[in-house]
Parts: structure tokens; C-alpha cells; sequence
């Protein structure tokens, strides 16, 4: 097994493996394999945003004995494709940012700061007394797509005793799979449209049938 590339930084944790036995020509391949697998880690299937959590296992390949027909211009895109063939055949989804919010506030605020969090699809993961203050600090998850004008609608709904701090904490998978349910499928489409992109969810057959 060689693990041949892992994915850029800013493409997130992706792998390419070449695991093959036996076949021939492999050495003279792998920077174009390599390139196109960056290339695809950058610009995903759904809507040409980074992937994540992607490993790509090459397990056979028959090339053509000519080298003429095994340069850049004929692997790399095809091995594109494939990635991408790939991918879909996985059930892809959206990753969505999401934050570690801690929130101050007195006690007898607590339920204007549960409402807020509700509102926003967050999700409280512990309450804590402050000792010695009259003060509670709440710990929750909530999406960065939710957190604009959150502030606001927290201090509206405490009188303004409330007061939040937010870090980004990790990544999490949307709720349903864009190939199959209509709320995802949606939110892919949505996004595809405002970058300018063709709206519609890829096929997979675009890309194995060319591969």
C-alpha cells in the first residue's frame, strides 16, 4: 500500500491510495493522479466546494502501452471523473460549519436564552452555576448559518442580560442526503444557482459512462 497524496489543508482530510498489485506503469501516472485527486478535493461533486473525509482507494488499472497515451492530458481528466464518479456512489452530503457558543446570563433569563438557542437549531450541551455569582453559563452547538443576528434576538429575549461568545468547534453533516431527500436536495440546488452553476444534481453516469 502507498499512500500517495494526502489533501491540501484547505481541502480538508482526503486521501488517495494506491494499493494496486502487480500492474504497470503506475510510477509514471501517480503525478497526474495525484494532481486530478487535488483538483476534485477542492471543487466536490455536489457544488464544487472542498471535500472532506474522502479516501480513494486505486485498486486496478489497465493502461495503454504507448507512454504517448498515458501523459497528463489523457489520465487527469479522466481520473477526475472518476473521483467524482466515486463520490457519488458514497451518498455525499454537505458539512456545515458549527460553533461553540457560551452564553452568561442570570438565572432568571434562562428561558429567553433555551428560546433563542431553539430558534437557531442550537443545542445545549450543559448549563453551569458560576460560583460566588448569581450568574449561569450555558454551553451549546450552533450553526454558523444560524448565528447571524443572533446576538440580537438573544438580548431581545433576555432584556439584554445575556451575553454570548462564539468559536468555530468542528465540522457536522446536514440533516437528510441531497440525492434522495428534497430539503438537502434543495440546499445544494440553492447553491449551486448562486455560484452559477448548472442547476441540477450531477449525475453519476456523467462521469463513469466518460471515465
Amino acid at each position: 500500500m502507498k499512500i500517495w497524496c494526502f489533501g491540501p489543508d484547505n481541502a480538508g482530510p482526503n486521501v488517495v491510495v494506491d494499493i494496486t498489485k502487480g500492474v504497470q506503469y503506475m510510477n509514471e501516472i501517480k503525478e497526474s493522479m495525484v494532481s486530478a485527486f487535488q483538483w476534485a478535493s477542492k471543487q466536490g461533486v455536489l457544488c464544487e466546494e472542498n471535500m472532506r473525509g474522502m479516501r480513494f482507494n486505486v485498486v486496478d488499472c489497465e493502461l495503454h502501452t504507448d507512454a504517448i497515451h498515458r501523459g497528463g492530458g489523457q489520465i487527469m481528466p479522466t481520473a477526475r471523473r472518476l473521483y467524482y464518479g466515486l463520490e457519488m456512489l458514497t451518498e455525499p452530503t454537505l458539512l456545515e460549519p458549527i460553533f461553540s457558543c457560551d452564553i452568561t446570563a442570570p438565572a432568571d433569563c434562562m428561558g429567553g436564552v433555551y428560546q433563542s438557542l431553539n430558534q437557531r437549531r442550537g443545542q445545549v450541551v450543559e448549563e453551569i452555576q458560576i460560583t460566588g455569582t448569581p450568574l449561569n453559563l450555558v454551553k451549546a452547538f450552533l450553526p454558523v448559518s444560524e448565528s447571524f443576528g443572533f446576538t440580537g434576538m438573544l438580548r431581545g429575549n433576555t432584556q439584554g442580560k445575556a451575553f454570548p461568545q462564539c468559536v468555530f468547534d468542528h465540522w457536522e453533516a446536514i440533516k437528510g442526503l441531497p440525492l434522495t431527500e428534497e430539503k438537502a436536495r434543495n440546499l445544494v440546488l440553492g447553491i449551486r444557482k448562486r455560484k452559477g452553476l448548472k442547476e441540477a444534481i450531477p449525475d453519476i453516469n456523467d462521469y463513469l459512462d466518460k471515465a
